[in-house]
Parts: structure tokens; sequence; C-alpha cells
């Protein structure tokens, strides 16, 4: 019955940690900039859309920002399905949403705040100072 019990708890314990997802930092500034990160494990493209300079919204991804899970540009693992990028910014008040996989529109899981993006939807903000 011991060891049952322990092997209900073992089983349990394993498959509850695919259900728990470690919590990204919303943006946050670093030496080159600023890093911006997003969790998509079956991506195979994301991208940083937003009113940055040389990123002008468009679906395509043409004029979006690629992000990285190949351990460059910010990302810490390779392949571990975390998608990141550092961007340059200056002060001021950006907004944003990350473009999956060229179709997918998301806003920010862990951003701090969210407006109208005058569509019917959000998007994310982000303030720089």
């Amino acid at each position: 019955m011991k060891k049952l019990r322990i092997f209900l708890i073992l089983i349990i314990t394993s498959c509850s940690m695919n259900f728990i997802k470690k919590r990204l930092s919303p943006p946050q500034k670093i030496d080159d900039g600023i890093l911006f990160q997003y969790e998509a494990p079956s991506a195979r493209q994301v991208n940083l859309a937003g009113d940055f300079p040389n990123n002008q919204w468009l679906k395509d991804g043409l004029k979006t920002d690629v992000m990285h899970d190949d351990g460059t540009n910010g990302d810490r693992t390779a392949g571990d399905g975390i998608w990141s990028i550092v961007k340059p910014l200056t002060s001021g008040r950006y907004e944003y949403k990350f473009v999956i996989d060229r179709n997918s529109w998301f806003t920010d899981p862990n951003g701090l705040e969210t407006t109208d993006d005058g569509y019917g939807g959000k998007n994310s903000v982000l303030i720089v100072k």
C-alpha cells in the first residue's frame, strides 16, 4: 500500500508539472535595450509587432521584428519554446502584440498594461522611462 501511495504521488506530481508554466517577466530593461519574451513552444515563428521605429504592424511579418528561440538576441536557451528579442528603445509609450506563425495576434500575457486597439481587441502597452 505504501509503495502504491508513493507511486501515485510521483505520477500526479510529474503530470501536474506539465500544466505549470513558468511565468515570464514583463518586458524589461537590460544593457542592450528592452527584452521582450513570449512562450510559444509549438510556434514555427514569433514576431513582435508594434508602434516601434521601423515596425509598422504589418500582418505579413515583413515589417515586424523576428523573435528568436535559438540562444541569440536575448534568448537564453535554444529550443525551449521561449521566444526573445532585444529592442533598443528610447523613452516613451509603445503599443505592441506578438504574432504567432504570421496569423495569430496576442497581447503579452506577462505585460503590465493593455489598451483598446481600435478594432475590438487589445494591445499591450509598455512605458519606457
